[in-house]
């Protein structure tokens, strides 16, 4: 955030239950022009564009500020959330908040579905199942199982997970 002018809350369009969008709140991590800094890591670098279609994210993405780096490494910048908790647009546990392009891209008709009968939440399945380390199929399946098996313990046994996945930084870039 010093490195790069601009608001440190970061927002962003994300789908929630029903399929509405609403804005996500997170610290920003990012320069200000990181958008325009990926269709230009994307274009130029065929092996970086095949590790964002597989993953969604780039391991060593030089759009994250040196601060980001560190608020991503222990998860600081999802703090904002709890904000969209509190606005009920997600939840603590869900599926990750994403965007209307990952849903189009990556999830079928069955996938929406399971997808939008729920909110989103700040941790969930996917985060304490190797969160970055898995690629983004492994994600789509992991959020249909969540809603297909969810249950309050299973809320509770992700929320304990959770606490030692974000302390070992395990899959956290």
């Amino acid at each position: 955030v010093i490195e790069s002018p601009g608001w440190p809350i970061y927002k962003s369009r994300r789908v929630k239950k029903d399929g509405k969008e609403f804005y996500c709140y997170k610290l920003r991590s990012m320069y200000v022009d990181a958008d325009e800094r990926l269709k230009e890591i994307l274009a130029s670098d065929p092996k970086k564009r095949e590790e964002w279609e597989k993953y969604r994210k780039l391991k060593d993405d030089p759009r994250i500020t040196k601060i980001g780096k560190i608020i991503r490494k222990f998860s600081l910048d999802e703090l904002p959330q709890f904000i969209n908790v509190l606005l009920g647009d997600m939840s603590v546990v869900g599926p990750r908040a994403i965007t209307k392009e990952e849903i189009d891209k990556y999830y079928k008709e069955e996938g929406k579905f399971y997808y939008y009968a729920v909110r989103p939440g700040i941790t969930g399945l996917w985060q304490v199942s190797g969160r970055n380390e898995t690629d983004y199929e492994f994600r789509v399946r992991t959020d249909i199982w969540y809603v297909e098996n969810w249950s309050f313990w299973l809320d509770i046994v992700i929320i304990i997970k959770t606490i030692p996945a974000v302390l070992k930084t395990r899959g956290a870039y």
